[in-house]
């Protein structure tokens, strides 16, 4: 079996070393221009020249992460099958970021972060949970598991996808007919949406404007599903209350993009849940294992939907 990958260079002997630990009979090498026909590809954001030279040839591709929308900016070889992480340990971590970001605006910490500076010792007024309820678009192995874990802090909990799930504590909206409702019930909105052309700019002016007054947004997907310049007007006008944003349609974002010094957006670095070497190994080996058998693995990835 022979396993070509590539990734960012500085991360790639670690993966060669993890392959050739719990695949002794694998012949895995980074990939190199012109470099012979090998049997499967693990990759993130590949060259086109690696997949026109691979081709047909390949058995499956694997795409180390859950989004695959880089992926599919490429020319793809017809007939290869591709698949997607579907956890690999980010599932936790997604949920601990939103569960924290849902927290902090519901408890409105941040005033108590400012009057620490200042000295001021003064308490903010309570609120109800009732008063804001959740809701989730996208309900992958991610925003299932982002959905429960807000609601065990008994938060009103939605969810949004594209076609019907049935997750325990959450009222599942789905299709386009339904989303109307899902945005009328939802104060704190949470995109978890994977990345198509149907969803690019899906978070746009009207779309905030169907949000509870005094919104907020919670951003771990991609950058280009939000409208960067309608989220700026509905905080101006007081219909967006504030958000947390972990990505963005430039990265690193450049300096002097508004997001910068907005007082009430707070930003990470595309830091919400990060693949974890290991766990992604582990997954990927049994999806090749999965292959090996004759079986179908769990993450095959879709051009008509493009996920």
């Amino acid at each position: 079996m022979k396993i070509l990958v590539y990734t960012d260079s500085d991360a790639l002997q670690p993966w060669l070393d993890a392959i050739r630990l719990h695949l002794p009979q694998a012949d895995a090498s980074g990939w190199t221009p012109g470099m012979a026909q090998a049997d499967y590809a693990l990759v993130w954001k590949p060259p086109q020249q690696l997949l026109d030279e691979q081709g047909a040839g390949l058995k499956a591709i694997f795409n180390m992460g859950a989004g695959v929308d880089a992926l599919f900016a490429r020319r793809l070889p017809p007939g290869v099958p591709v698949l997607r992480l579907e956890d690999a340990g980010m599932a936790v971590q997604m949920a601990e970021y939103v569960c924290h970001a849902v927290i902090d605006h519901f408890r409105d910490l941040a005033p108590y972060r400012a009057q620490q500076s200042a000295g001021v010792w003064a308490q903010q007024p309570l609120r109800l949970r009732s008063d804001f309820p959740v809701g989730v678009m996208g309900l992958g192995v991610l925003g299932e598991r982002v959905a429960q874990a807000v609601a065990q802090f008994d938060f009103p909990v939605r969810g949004w996808s594209r076609s019907p799930k049935q997750i325990a504590g959450v009222d599942c909206y789905a299709g386009s007919a339904q989303l109307p409702a899902f945005l009328r019930a939802t104060r704190i909105l949470v995109n978890l949406l994977p990345l198509t052309p149907q969803t690019e700019n899906i978070i746009d002016a009207s779309l905030l404007a169907q949000l509870q007054p005094g919104a907020y947004v919670i951003n771990v997907a991609r950058g280009a599903h939000l409208v960067d310049t309608d989220l700026l007007a509905a905080l101006d006008s007081g219909q967006v209350a504030g958000a947390t944003l972990d990505v963005f349609r430039s990265e690193p974002l450049p300096a002097g993009h508004p997001f910068w010094q907005h007082p009430r957006i707070r930003i990470t670095p595309h830091s919400s849940a990060r693949t974890l070497p290991e766990e992604t190994l582990q997954q990927i080996l049994h999806k090749l294992q999965a292959f090996a058998a004759g079986e179908k693995p769990g993450g095959m990835v879709y051009a008509d939907r493009g996920y």
